[in-house]
C-alpha cells in the first residue's frame, strides 16, 4: 500500500509539472503518440508584452533582483491569462507571449485578448515591481497560425508563421504604455472596444499596414460614442 501510495503521488506530481509546461489537449497525446505534434489554426490572435527601456534597467540590478522582479511580473500575468482561459507560450527575457485560440479553437480569441491586454495595463499602472514603476509595449494581431511541438527534447508548445511574427513587431514598433494592433485584429474587435487610428507604420518584413491603438471597452449602449481618454483630448 505505501509504495502504490508513493506511485500514485509521484504520477500526480508529474501530471501536474507537465500540464505546467504544455495545454493539457497537447500532454494528453503526447502520452499515447511519440510523434511531432503540429496542426493548422485559421483564427488565432498573439500578444507579445515587453518592458520598455529593460536593458539600461537590468544592467544596474542585481542578478537576484532582476529575477525576482521579472517573477512578480509573470506571476501577475499568469494570473490573468488564467483568468481569459487562455494559453501562455512562453517568456524569452522580460518579454511575455500569449495565444488566445489554440490548441482550442474560440470565436471570441481576439476579444478575450484584448481583454487581456487592457487587465495587463491597469495591472502594470496599479503596481510597482521590485519597488519599480514599470512600463510595458503590447502588440496583437491576428491570422492563421501553425501550433504544436517539435524536436525531442525540452520542447514546448509554440506557435509558428506570419501572423506571429507581426504580432511580434507591434510590440516592438509600439508605443510605451500602449496597446498596438493590426488591421487583422481590429476588425474582429472594434465593435467591442475603443480603437484610435494610427496610420500607416512601415513594418520590417511586412512593409506598410495600417494600425490602431486600443483605448478602452466600449459600454453597453454607447457604440457609437468617444472613450473617456478621447472624450478628454477632444
Amino acid at each position: 500500500y505505501y509504495f502504490v501510495g508513493r506511485r500514485n503521488f509521484f504520477q500526480q506530481q508529474a501530471e501536474m509539472l507537465l500540464l505546467n509546461i504544455l495545454p493539457k489537449g497537447i500532454s494528453d497525446a503526447l502520452k499515447v503518440e511519440h510523434r511531432t505534434i503540429a496542426e493548422e489554426y485559421p483564427a488565432v490572435s498573439i500578444l507579445f508584452a515587453d518592458v520598455v527601456g529593460f536593458t539600461p534597467m537590468a544592467a544596474k540590478m542585481a542578478p537576484m533582483e532582476l529575477v525576482d522582479l521579472l517573477n512578480q511580473v509573470f506571476l501577475c500575468f499568469d494570473g490573468l491569462v488564467e483568468k481569459y482561459d487562455l494559453e501562455k507560450i512562453k517568456t524569452i527575457g522580460d518579454c511575455y507571449m500569449v495565444a488566445s485560440g489554440v490548441p482550442r479553437s474560440r470565436p471570441d480569441h481576439a476579444t478575450a485578448l484584448v481583454n487581456l491586454a487592457l487587465d495587463m495595463q491597469a495591472a502594470v499602472a496599479g503596481t510597482r515591481f521590485g519597488g519599480r514603476q514599470l512600463a510595458f509595449r503590447i502588440g496583437i494581431n491576428s491570422g492563421p497560425v501553425v501550433a504544436g511541438i517539435i524536436g525531442r527534447k525540452k520542447f514546448i508548445y509554440d506557435l509558428w508563421g506570419e501572423s506571429v511574427n507581426l504580432a511580434s513587431r507591434m510590440e516592438s514598433h509600439g508605443r510605451t504604455r500602449c496597446i498596438q494592433i493590426t488591421g487583422n485584429t481590429y476588425e474582429l474587435v472594434k465593435d467591442a472596444f475603443h480603437c484610435e487610428a494610427m496610420g500607416i507604420m512601415d513594418v520590417k518584413g511586412a512593409g506598410q499596414i495600417e494600425v490602431w491603438h486600443v483605448l478602452d471597452g466600449k459600454k453597453p449602449g454607447t457604440a457609437g460614442g468617444l472613450s473617456a481618454n478621447a472624450a478628454r483630448l477632444s
